[in-house]
């Protein structure tokens, strides 16, 4: 039997401006930037991490910078065929606080009935769909106590995804089926999926059957979702089965602080399988996070090539990169 999927692993979206994204997840959020990389598969852009005080997976919310990238319309940013929000998870108690904090920085808010659970959504300054909602149970897990967010209302990682499709029923089939997840609820358009017992972060996907146009590519755009497996050997069994499937599926793919196989769920959502370990902790002390620009062994060599192409980008905790 294949060893099942553990969660959410991290989100990786787009963004036009480095600089707004750090500012917004890491000062009005309090995310702590736990990686200042590089787009291994493009060498020009940023790839920033965002997280817990680790960045543990199922916390982890990434971007690459593409700023050239046209832009796109709300209506291309909440198509079909993508994902289309990303809910994180807060302590019972603290969506006020959220509501009141968002409000303040002038980012307009919208709060929504959903499974009997009201949900607070937005967008980051890209355009991208963020919500919250109130989980019990979350304040136990560690969380990163920055921009002065108090421990009752910080954001406890993920609580799920939303997926949009045309015909909603090929991926509900496959998530059913391949993935071993289990309906749990419905709500008009919307179905609820579970993962494994459902206490671990970024536990639900929700397949959302819409008539929208089809979503585009640019800043404001979520560009795949991981999920979690425990190591390598779990990892190939996947990889195994998702080929037996038909599926184009990649071959592993070193990300030097997890492992990657990427396919295509057959409603068009580029999902990653990527392995819990070895994590951000691999080449910066766990202290020192996100407070350089590390790139791997294989790219060392090229680092002030890499870095004359990267846009000045001022850190957290002091520092400006390149």
């Amino acid at each position: 039997m294949t060893q099942e999927i553990l969660g959410i692993h991290h989100v990786t979206a787009i963004t036009g401006d480095a600089q707004k994204n750090v500012d917004f997840y890491v000062g009005l959020l309090g995310q702590h930037l736990v990686k200042v990389t590089i787009n291994f598969d493009d060498l020009s852009s940023y790839h920033l991490y965002y997280g817990d005080d680790l960045g543990r997976p199922g916390t982890a919310m990434t971007f690459f910078a593409w700023p050239d990238a046209p832009q796109l319309s709300r209506e291309r940013r909440r198509g079909t065929r993508l994902v289309t929000a990303t809910t994180y998870a807060a302590p019972i108690g603290a969506l006020s606080f959220w509501r009141e904090r968002l409000q303040d920085a002038g980012v307009t808010t919208e709060t929504v009935e959903r499974f009997g659970k009201p949900v607070l959504s937005f967008e980051d300054p890209d355009g991208l769909a963020i919500e919250i909602v109130e989980q019990e149970g979350v304040e136990s897990r560690p969380f990163w106590g920055g921009a002065g967010i108090k421990s009752e209302y910080a954001l406890r990682g993920f609580h799920s995804v939303t997926m949009t499709h045309s015909d909603a029923a090929l991926t509900q089939d496959f998530l059913s089926g391949a993935m071993q997840w289990k309906v749990i609820e419905t709500q008009g358009e919307r179905t609820r999926f579970q993962i494994g017992d459902g206490n671990q972060p970024g536990a639900w996907v929700d397949v959302l059957a819409s008539s929208a146009m089809r979503g585009g590519m640019g800043p404001g755009f979520v560009h795949h979702v991981a999920w979690r497996v425990a190591d390598d050997e779990a990892q190939k069994e996947w990889h195994e089965k998702i080929a037996k499937l038909g599926a184009n599926i990649s071959p592993v793919m070193e990300r030097f602080y997890f492992r990657s196989i990427y396919f295509r769920e057959p409603g068009g959502v580029l999902f990653e399988i990527a392995t819990d370990k070895p994590g951000f902790a691999t080449d910066e002390a766990s202290d020192e996070l996100g407070t350089q620009l590390q790139l791997p062994p294989w790219l060392e060599a090229s680092r002030e090539q890499i870095s004359q192409a990267l846009p000045r980008l001022q850190l957290p905790r002091g520092g400006i990169l390149p």
